[in-house]
């Protein structure tokens, strides 16, 4: 016996526990025992090939497992599995089911359907399947599908069901008369009276057995979203065997859930997975989910959490000066700051004071009066000695930045250079103190871009701030970039798209946030109101009336060319049609593939009035301040997502005057239609936001993949709020033990912590 365990010594990852189990297993296959020691003592269980020759391979199983070596899956499925990037054990388990479909007792067969007809989960048989043309290259394949009881010639018991799916010839080599199978989707009635579903999901009965009826039959069924062409019963059939196969011990729990703590009491990974895919109930099914999205939650919080202590540990420096040029900045101005403005600016002042670096988000709705909250910081930091740094996602903004930067503090005498990537401005502002010393050729100690700043000759060697507005512009390398220009800068992120508390706490909470919430006084709402296909006469009246009166207008197209496949309008052609119906007041052109140069001039003459209407895409979206701008006009507004539509409209309501924002819609897209009807109740940002993630789901307001939430595939920020303040309390207390997860039982949380990259903001 010693001398059969002292082969296994070299076991590589094999927990001793396993080795232990694998060990008194071989005692009863003696012959086994001679034929993988030697695997063992050569290759240090490295090699996965010789585990698969082990007779129980549950027993060397764990998440981690290449799919290719588990030996109760026959070739087919585990080649199947590989090519639809299912490599391992662990990425099979975590593809979750979609749904479920109750196959205990199907759904009746429809005689008739109504408007809001829910989709159905029927079993039938095939009594006739087709494949028809209907052009050169269009095909279409339809299938006559009885209920059961047809087969045993009990005519008129029910009528048929038509099946149709177009253009994919390949599914009628799938089926044949008299083959059993199971449709799921939503019936709806033709012109004939006959139901039919389009494109139904399915799955055909004939080959399953008895076995196979256990997996797929007469339970609650998950029903997972098609990956690599892998039919649904190859795929539930394969996560069937490994949950068979997988020990509870070789899944290690990433929970510290105490023993007796509510909901999730006794339960562990293992438990989670085998119900979440083959659940008793509905309810047990939901327990399962609720328990691995807190798991999901728990691991974002723990990386959250490290990139929060990761930055606080860099070497960095105060950037604060005494307040005196800020003060004097302040007097200057002719309105004074809302209380929300001041708030922040101490946030700010604080995080600038001390010696860590500052990693701070300042939200605020769209004309909060966020860029006066930073003009303050930066003065502040200008006034400690180094530098500060604003970077801004389009040219457009960055020279309005600039030329609001010269404004403001071109009578304090501070120093403000532009760099974008078509121009760098050299001549500088007079010296930081009026008439003191210095030269003509001294560096800007405010310096204000877009990613230019990061390339080229762009020095920043005494970078003490960086402000980085509506970053979700950028991303996340860039930002990096723009930081490691300095050392250890502070670091401001302005975003005027408000982000949800939930989405704060689960993404962003390595940022302090500061909160602007509240408008400057003498702001009057906007008027929005919603208009399907309006009278372009009227709205040529009433804009020729606001023009009259001296005011302005944005006209905003979804694109900049026709496009058939959309039947979308243009901004180009457009343009052409509105100069004609407003002549002789002058109309301009702005979209994002013209030069520099040309979107320059066009903003100059519409800023000074020389233009009276501005036809545009979204590239106006951000940041352009033009107060005499009261009207905008969305065209085909149903195109454009809740957020992008409230920036839009915080282009006007800039000034005194009365705004009004028209967003026109074809009526043909209801949830379109419903977006618009949100935006024209309110004003307020923070309610916009929330509907739009209630609407679109936090991966498509942030962008999944470099949101942080790619690892979120049962977590719902919208309804788990509840999880994801119990993930964040969880959190802080194992990190406050264990900062670098080095105890026995925090092991497994070792990798899962290490921080993605967080998302952009804004």
């Amino acid at each position: 016996m010693g001398t059969v365990l002292s082969s296994l010594e070299p076991v590589g990852s094999l927990a001793f526990e396993q080795v232990r189990k694998l060990f008194n297993y071989c005692l009863k296959f003696p012959v086994f025992i001679c034929s993988i020691s030697p695997g063992l003592r050569h290759s240090g269980m490295g090699d996965t090939a010789s585990a698969a020759m082990i007779p129980v391979p549950n027993l060397l199983m764990n998440t981690e497992t290449p799919v290719a070596d588990l030996s109760f899956l026959d070739g087919r499925t585990r080649k199947a599995l590989i090519t639809a990037g299912f490599m391992k054990v662990g990425e099979v388990l975590t593809h979750y089911p979609a749904r479920y479909e109750d196959r205990r007792a199907f759904d009746g067969w429809p005689d008739r359907v109504e408007d809001d007809q829910t989709a159905l989960c029927l079993r039938g048989v095939v009594s006739d399947v087709q494949l028809k043309r209907s052009g050169p290259r269009r095909s279409f394949v339809v299938l006559t599908l009885s209920p059961p009881a047809l087969r045993g010639g009990l005519e008129g018991f029910a009528r048929p069901l038509m099946l149709r799916w177009f253009n994919m010839p390949f599914v009628f080599k799938s089926f044949a008369a008299d083959q059993e199978v199971i449709v799921h989707g939503r019936p709806k009635p033709t012109k004939t009276g006959a139901l039919i579903i389009d494109h139904p999901e399915y799955e055909i009965l004939n080959d399953t057995d008895e076995e196979e009826a256990a997996i797929h039959l007469e339970r609650i069924v998950p029903v997972y979203h098609m990956r690599g062409g892998v039919p649904q019963k190859t795929l539930r059939r394969a996560v069937h065997r490994i949950l068979e196969h997988l020990e509870d011990g070789a899944v290690p729990d990433l929970l510290p859930v105490p023993s007796g703590q509510g909901e999730f009491a006794g339960q562990s990974r293992g438990q989670a997975w085998r119900r979440i895919h083959f659940p008793e109930s509905m309810e047990a099914a939901d327990r399962a989910r609720r328990y691995l999205a807190l798991e999901e939650f728990f691991v974002l919080q723990l990386q959250v959490l490290r990139r929060r202590r990761q930055w606080e540990s860099l070497a960095g420096a105060a950037h604060c000066g005494p307040g005196d040029l800020m003060r004097r900045w302040l007097e200057s101005l002719p309105f004074p700051l809302t209380r929300a403005q001041q708030r922040s600016i101490e946030e700010i002042r604080g995080d600038l004071a001390r010696s860590a670096p500052m990693n701070r988000l300042l939200q605020g709705d769209v004309g909060s009066g966020k860029t006066f909250v930073a003009m303050a910081a930066m003065l502040l930091a200008v006034e400690s000695g180094c530098q500060a740094a604003l970077m801004a996602p389009t040219q457009i903004l960055a020279e309005q930045h600039y030329l609001n930067f010269r404004r403001w503090l071109e009578p304090l005498g501070v120093r403000i250079g532009l760099r974008t990537a078509s121009k760098k401005e050299d001549a500088f502002l007079p010296l930081f103190s009026e008439g003191g010393g210095g030269d003509g050729d001294a560096k800007p100690q405010i310096l204000i871009g877009t990613h230019a700043l990061l390339h080229g000759n762009a020095e920043l060697p005494e970078l003490g701030l960086a402000v980085i507005d509506e970053q979700h512009k950028f991303g996340v390398e860039q930002r990096a970039r723009l930081v490691r220009q300095g050392h250890a800068p502070d670091v401001l992120v302005m975003t005027a798209t408000p982000i949800p508390r939930t989405l704060t706490m689960t993404v962003y909470g390595d940022l302090e946030v500061s909160l602007i919430d509240e408008m400057p006084a003498g702001r009057r709402p906007i008027v929005t109101a919603v208009r399907e296909q309006p009278d372009l006469n009227q709205v040529a009246s009433f804009l020729k009336q606001q023009f009259a009166a001296g005011r302005q207008a944005y006209l905003v197209y979804p694109l900049i060319d026709e496009s058939e496949s959309l039947d979308l309008k243009s901004a180009v052609k457009e343009h052409a049609f509105w100069e004609k119906k407003l002549a002789p007041d002058a109309v301009g052109l702005l979209h994002g593939r013209l030069s520099p140069a040309e979107k320059d001039e066009v903003m100059r003459r519409f800023r000074e009035n020389d233009l009276q209407a501005l036809v545009s895409t979204s590239v106006i979206e951000v940041g352009v301040d033009v107060p005499n701008a009261s009207v905008m006009i969305v065209f085909e507004a149903e195109r454009f997502g809740l957020a992008q539509l409230h920036q839009l409209r915080g282009r006007i309501g800039r000034g005194a005057h009365r705004s009004w924002c028209i967003l026109t819609a074809s009526g043909k897209n209801a949830e379109g239609l419903e977006r618009l009807h949100i935006l024209a109740k309110t004003n307020d940002g923070f309610e916009v936001a929330e509907a739009d993630l209630r609407q679109r789901g936090p991966g498509e307001v942030l962008g999944t993949a470099q949101s942080g939430l790619a690892g979120l595939a049962l977590g719902d920020p919208v309804r788990d709020v509840r999880l994801i303040r119990l993930a964040r309390r969880l959190a802080v207390e194992v990190t406050a033990l264990d900062p670098d997860f080095l105890l026995p039982q925090h092991a497994s949380l070792r990798l899962q912590a290490e921080p993605e990259s967080r998302p952009p903001v804004g």
